[in-house]
């Protein structure tokens, strides 16, 4: 019953209209728009419209993939290569994989398109006062963010690009990762067809992580709703993303914004920019710094604040990505990068009773008690 109900919100969910806008800027988005720019892009532009600050951004949506694959003429030796796979049989799923990854990223995109995307890329980098600024060229599944779906993290995700040239490069890797092994499993496992599921890719102003991670407006272990968890590291978010480090963790209670529980961690590498390079590389934190706190307190109040404005206005909890820029002022560097319905817990009819004084009530009661003044 799960999956055919999972199913039904994938179909609706894909209605592409191959007539509509091939390139649209975040600010034009909202949680209506996941067929045109998938869940990803739908929801960064839901945020900027909610006044939650958001790097700026465009996406290439489902119509200019579309016109890409209809162009390419690859769309029957995809499907052909798609029908004789069986989810269990990793060896044929990578050879698939590879066959139209490589086909899609070998086919060029249209003058048209090409056009479309040059100048929104433009009209970023005017905005961003900065010519050929880093990006972040995020796909962005239509099924990606989908509550009652884990489609989440399959397709790909590149770092500090720079330069038409190659921002156009990785947003056809973008497309082609819409056939990873592990997507196409997935699909076939849950019985969603593979043409009902379409891919935008956001091409995002990239912020020059100081620090970043992720919070949940739950707590991640125990489904606690009344604190929002902290995950952070030095650089990008990546290491935390992708479980490279073990980030510090900090709770914070919800009603109160008071930090209760914090763990320091050795952070030994981290994801920044090499600017020589202009790409994103993985370096070892310098000894002195590896445990030392990666979010000074005001920061982590910050944020905690801005999850529950997030959770307020999707109505539900939330998984958040989030970074602070090192190159702007204090006051105006935190940014929220992706927020998506969390899933396990809220799937659950009721998250289990928390002991002791963990709950929000059970802090205020006990600092009342002994005479702590709640500001």
């Amino acid at each position: 019953m799960g999956s055919a109900l999972m199913a039904e919100e994938v179909r609706l969910a894909s209605g592409i209209d191959s007539r509509g806008p091939k390139v649209c800027m975040f600010e034009e988005c909202n949680k209506d728009s996941v067929a045109l720019v998938g869940g990803k892009c739908s929801s960064l532009g839901e945020l900027i419209n909610a006044g939650v600050r958001v790097p700026p951004g465009f996406a290439v949506t489902t119509a200019g993939y579309a016109q890409f694959m209809r162009e390419a003429g690859i769309q029957d030796e995809v499907d052909a290569l798609l029908q004789v796979l069986d989810h269990d049989d990793m060896d044929r799923l990578e050879e698939a994989s590879r066959q139209i990854r490589e086909m899609i990223e070998s086919r060029p995109i249209s003058i048209e398109l090409e056009d479309l995307i040059a100048e929104a890329y433009r009209k970023l980098s005017v905005r961003c006062y900065l010519p050929a600024v880093p990006v972040a060229v995020r796909s962005s599944a239509t099924a990606e963010d989908l509550p009652g779906a884990s489609f989440a993290g399959q397709q790909d995700t590149y770092l500090w690009i720079r330069g038409i040239d190659e921002v156009i490069h990785h947003i056809r890797r973008c497309f082609s990762s819409l056939y990873t092994a592990r997507a196409i499993a997935y699909r076939i496992r849950m019985g969603f067809p593979h043409e009902q599921v379409a891919i935008s890719v956001g091409v995002q102003k990239m912020a020059n992580a100081y620090t970043a991670g992720v919070m949940f407006t739950l707590h991640p272990s125990t489904g606690d709703r009344s604190v929002i968890v902290i995950d952070s590291n030095f650089g990008f978010g990546e290491s935390v993303v992708s479980g490279e480090v073990t980030p510090d963790n900090f709770v914070v209670n919800k009603v109160t914004l008071d930090i209760i529980e914090r763990t320091i961690s050795t952070k030994e590498i981290c994801y920044t920019a090499d600017l020589k390079l202009q790409r994103s590389v993985a370096m070892e934190v310098p000894a002195e710094r590896q445990n030392i706190q990666s979010l000074i307190d005001d920061e982590i109040t910050e944020l905690a604040w801005m999850a529950k404005k997030i959770e307020k206005h999707y109505g539900r909890p939330m998984d958040i990505e989030w970074a602070i820029d090192k190159n702007l002022p204090v006051g105006g560097n935190v940014f929220v990068l992706q927020a998506r319905p969390e899933t396990i817990w809220s799937n659950k009819q009721k998250a289990p009773a928390t002991t002791g004084a963990t709950s929000a009530m059970d802090y205020i009661v006990s600092n009342l008690l002994v005479g702590k003044r709640l500001t």
